[in-house]
């Protein structure tokens, strides 16, 4: 695929939807086959895309309002009598509020709660940072036995729901709310904890998660028709466990590495790779884009990302200066 297709690919709204409404989606799929899925939720249903999952599976949901603790508490004690429960809250109040329901009632007693963090990251924008969830990366991780998952696109997000079902321990996944493009072919494959190299490149390499992954993608097709930089993309779905392998990968074969991540520049993605590389033995020219420590600015998801360089033009200048200064 040649770079004016590449670009009209991510760039064509009508080619992508919102993660979460592909999420809900799904989850009527699973439902109509399973009478023991349950969605429990706090106050969400509009701002989760779960209203025609209500209308559709009534005696599968559960509507707890606004008491986060109390949606974490009983989506374990469900879990605990066999039920697949989802559990769907705002991100930044379910891995605040409910932190300790969160580490004790679920992944402490490997509860097989799929815990779904909603509008995350800068996702409610002009609500500001009360609203914002640039913690939830760096708070979670340091959980034992909590897998974290953050789509890029409807097929990630098609792929991570249908596994987490499945699966029989803990796990977190965050989705935002902005229309997302199609970024994978359909040769792409899935596979819990291994990241997939979304554009090949040698120059640099772009580790990206989650709503990032796209604006990433842009970047590297920016280098490549501006600078004749080549630039590899890599979309790390699963933040814990971190896929080494892949990582490692990039190290060797490329000149330079920047993570990308609406998450503080602290406990992320960004900082899992970091250490990860030093602690083997990896040495090269590495930056973190994310958001920095201080009272995030006020504004849409696509202001906020501008203003601190997640956009693919902020992400092209970062590589340009880290290559160009190392």
């Amino acid at each position: 695929m040649d770079i004016k297709n590449e670009e009209r690919r991510i760039t064509d709204p009508v080619m992508g939807k919102p993660n979460l409404e592909v999420f809900a989606k799904t989850l009527e799929e699973l439902a109509a086959a399973d009478r023991d899925l349950v969605v429990v939720t706090s106050d969400s249903r509009g701002s989760g895309k779960l209203g025609p999952f209500g209308e559709n599976f009534p005696a599968q949901i559960v509507e707890t309002g606004i008491a986060e603790q109390n949606l974490v508490g009983m989506s374990a004690g469900l879990a605990s009598c066999g039920k697949k429960v989802f559990a769907v809250s705002p991100a930044c109040f379910l891995t605040a509020r409910a932190l300790e329901q969160i580490k004790n009632d679920v992944a402490y007693s490997d509860q097989p709660v799929k815990l779904i963090g909603i509008s995350a990251g800068v996702s409610y924008g002009a609500l500001g940072s009360t609203h914002h969830s640039l913690h939830d990366f760096a708070v979670l991780r340091t959980i034992h036995n909590l897998t974290i998952v953050a789509p890029a696109d409807k097929f990630e997000t098609e792929e991570s729901v249908k596994w987490a079902y499945g699966y029989e321990h803990p796990v977190y996944i965050r989705f935002g709310k902005k229309a997302m493009p199609v970024l994978h072919d359909n040769n792409s494959g899935f596979v819990y904890g291994k990241g997939i190299e979304v554009r090949g490149g040698n120059d640099l390499a772009i580790i990206a998660t989650g709503e990032c992954v796209a604006p990433a993608l842009g970047a590297s097709l920016k280098l490549e028709k501006e600078k004749g930089i080549k630039a590899r993309v890599i979309s790390m779905h699963t933040l814990k466990p971190l896929d080494m392998k892949i990582l490692f990968r990039a190290a060797r074969e490329c000149d330079g590495m920047i993570t990308v991540e609406e998450h503080s520049v602290y406990g992320g993605l960004g900082e899992a790779c970091a250490s990860g590389l030093l602690a083997n033995g990896y040495s090269l020219p590495f930056k973190i884009l994310g958001i920095p420590d201080e009272y995030t600015v006020t504004g849409s998801q696509s202001e906020i990302f501008t203003h601190y360089g997640l956009s693919p033009g902020g992400i092209a200048a970062a590589a340009i200066k880290l290559l160009k200064t190392n």
